[in-house]
């Protein structure tokens, strides 16, 4: 397809202005192929696969979706749509980033899918210019629209990269059929070696007194969390102070 021939997704009329109401829609071809998704993986989420599991000719779901780049986009934009932005922006820019942080997160572990689609370019649909339009409003009174880009970058940066690892974690248990418990003790010889070697002070160090490998999966993703909202709190003015971090620290307003 050239650029000339592309159109946006979402620009295409889902209903035509005449002629016969459509049998399905794209909302009944997303929700079957994310259903597929989550059981067998993305890749299995085929237009046969997704027409069978709608009663569907899958010649026929092209009419609706024309190419698997599309159905990527509805897909992508659909799971956006399960982030909790009501309400946002409340006044509590932290607050919102934080709670934005977790639900984006926790869609994330949902479908750990999605860790296989490559995606850069985005496509502008409805859920995704929601939650635009309301994180991005947390800081938009505070920052020029730049550094609300650069600070939005780096947030989603930590959580992409948090729960790859999180993921990449969870399959890696899955393929051995081991804990992470007991591929700590299968590793003990080896590290046991190196600690002996002397050879790796930082290495040694780290096993010997960090204390963030031992908390949960939880327990750090908050307090990494904490740190990249901490850097944002610097690149605010001063007057942008969250209320939940002046009461925390026992200076609040009242």
């Amino acid at each position: 397809m050239t650029d000339a021939e592309y159109v946006n997704i979402w620009m295409r009329p889902e209903r035509p202005a005449y002629g016969r109401k459509p049998a399905y829609s794209r909302a009944q071809i997303t929700e079957a192929a994310i259903r597929i998704a989550d059981a067998e993986g993305l890749e299995a989420a085929t237009m046969r696969r997704i027409a069978a599991e709608i009663g569907a000719g899958a010649m026929s779901l092209y009419r609706y979706v024309p190419s698997r780049d599309d159905l990527v986009e509805l897909i992508a934009d659909r799971l956006q749509g399960e982030i909790d932005v009501e309400g946002m922006p409340s006044g509590d820019w932290r607050a919102d980033l934080t709670r934005y942080a977790d639900g984006l997160r926790a869609m994330w572990l949902r479908h750990p899918w999605i860790a296989t689609v490559q995606r850069s370019l985005p496509s502008f649909g409805p859920n995704q210019l929601l939650v635009i339009e309301r994180v991005m409003g947390a800081l938009d009174a505070h920052v020029s629209i730049d550094e609300n880009l650069g600070l939005m970058a780096m947030l989603n940066g930590y959580v992409e990269g948090a729960v790859r690892e999180e993921i990449g974690w969870a399959e890696e248990v899955r393929r051995s059929g081991l804990s992470e418990s007991e591929w700590m003790v299968r590793s003990g010889p080896r590290v046991e070696q190196l600690l002996e070697s002397g050879e790796y002070p930082i290495f040694s160090k780290i096993v010997m007194e960090a204390r963030r490998l031992h908390q949960s999966r939880d327990d750090q993703f908050r307090h990494g969390l904490q740190r990249v909202l901490d850097c944002i709190a610097a690149a605010l003015p001063s007057t942008a102070e969250s209320p939940m971090s002046a009461h925390r620290e026992g200076r609040s307003h009242a």
